[in-house]
């Protein structure tokens, strides 16, 4: 049986068909190709960076002001007291009627809240305020939102360190 094909030297010469290997190696390329699934970005931060350099002509209008909600706290951690722009408020619901005029005509989008809240405060009750800050359900099941930037001031009356 000859494998091969014997020179002067007597070494056997083996042959290499190569067109079979790049075949395979150009399939492969082709599946990871077409199997490649594109992510889009895990994050959406609405992060606003400086302008490089003030420009000439009409400045730009100024971003709205943060709103804040004070979240007072009795020394239980009960709420006790909501408070929006110097106006005290006595439910949650009226907190979500006045945070609705305040983005009636305006894009909700380039509005803030600030929270204001006391260290003991009960985490149930921050979470009620950002739920009635952030959008609410209408009677026909849609979901309405309202604001979506929320921030945190330092707590008042932590632990002194």
């Amino acid at each position: 049986m000859q494998l091969g094909a014997r020179d002067e030297t007597g070494f056997q010469r083996i042959e290499l068909n190569m067109t079979p290997m790049i075949d395979v190696c150009f399939q492969l390329l082709i599946f990871f190709m077409l199997t490649l699934k594109v992510f889009a970005t895990e994050g959406d931060f609405h992060i606003k960076m400086p302008i490089a350099a003030p420009s000439e002509g009409k400045p730009e209008d100024m971003p709205n002001p943060p709103i804040t909600v004070r979240l007072k706290a009795d020394d239980r951690g009960r709420l006790a007291s909501i408070q929006m722009v110097e106006k005290t408020l006595k439910s949650f619901q009226e907190l979500r009627e006045e945070i609705k005029s305040i983005c009636a005509g305006k894009d909700p989008t380039t509005l803030e809240v600030e929270l204001d809240c006391d260290y003991v405060l009960r985490y149930e009750y921050v979470m009620e305020a950002i739920t009635h800050i952030s959008g609410y359900v209408t009677p026909d099941g849609t979901i309405a939102k309202l604001i979506e930037k929320i921030k945190f001031k330092p707590a008042r009356g932590g632990p002194v360190e």
